[in-house]
């Protein structure tokens, strides 16, 4: 059996050209905001996400990722299946899977969440019920992201895949991810301010589990919202505690643990809540 083009690869020259050779290219993302290209490739009967960077800062978030996948495995998390070297950067190689991201930024255009038909107004329309199982894969994915030693950075709305048919939520891009805690030696993290937590934009703050805990908390206000405004709340009374302690500014006041916040959220009725 010869060798798969895609699993086997090692080393090649420009990435586009070598996927044309290997498969077809059935799909390109070129326009991104992170200083990737992307391309939906398939072999035979198998279809596959691959990920490019050459880049400096983009190569160095493809090689966090790589770090990532090696710890964590997790059902609602796209598996890493290979990687290799691009002239002057990394490829990744990931199993195409069935969804949409809930939100798409691209280097040229941004907005788009509000729009009737886009895949965050369509899921925010989903009954409750549905909304919260998928609220909990993501919380059940970074508990194995916790236990793996790892805090999130650059978790937004843009790293939720959504199968609308299947009911199934998934997530990819955690190309920022970084064993943790650690001293944020910049200005500010990657990220998008709607989820970050005030310390990523102060240099020299302590970026650790609790930070994981108010973006989490930011994701779980901005997921059962019917709206961009949060004006629109669609949980319970109890739920909206549970986030409020879970975001709040100063990290001492937050959950200690992404443990201990899906014990408190999936509590939430209770009236006490645990730190």
């Amino acid at each position: 059996m010869s060798p798969h083009p895609l699993l086997s690869a090692e080393s090649v020259d420009v990435l586009e050209s070598y996927l044309g050779e290997a498969g077809t290219v059935f799909r390109a993302f070129r326009d991104q905001d992170s200083g990737c290209v992307s391309f939906g490739v398939a072999v035979g009967a198998e279809r596959w996400f691959v990920k490019g960077a050459t880049a400096p800062s983009a190569t160095a978030s493809l090689r966090r990722a790589v770090d990532v996948h090696d710890a964590v495995r997790h059902r609602a998390i796209v598996p890493l299946r290979h990687h290799f070297r691009v002239r002057g950067g990394l490829a990744l190689v990931y199993p195409w899977v069935e969804g949409e991201a809930l939100y798409h930024p691209t280097a040229s255009r941004r907005g788009g969440r509000s729009a009737l038909d886009s895949p965050m107004a369509r899921f925010r329309a989903l009954p409750v019920s549905e909304i919260l199982r998928a609220l909990d894969e993501i919380l059940d994915a970074h508990l194995a992201i916790e236990q793996a030693g790892f805090v999130a950075v650059d978790l937004y709305d843009g790293c939720f895949l959504y199968d609308f048919e299947a009911r199934r939520m998934l997530l990819c891009d955690l190309d920022e991810y970084r064993s943790g805690p650690f001293t944020l030696e910049a200005d500010r993290l990657p990220g998008s301010r709607r989820f970050m937590a005030p310390e990523e934009f102060v240099r020299g703050s302590t970026i650790d589990i609790r930070t994981t805990v108010y973006v989490l908390g930011r994701v779980l206000r901005l997921l059962l919202d019917a709206g961009d405004e949060e004006q629109e709340w669609r949980g319970s009374p109890s739920q909206l505690t549970v986030i409020e302690q879970a975001a709040a500014a100063d990290p001492a006041d937050r959950f200690t643990s992404v443990k201990v916040l899906t014990q408190a959220w999936r509590g939430a009725r209770t009236s006490t809540l645990p730190r």
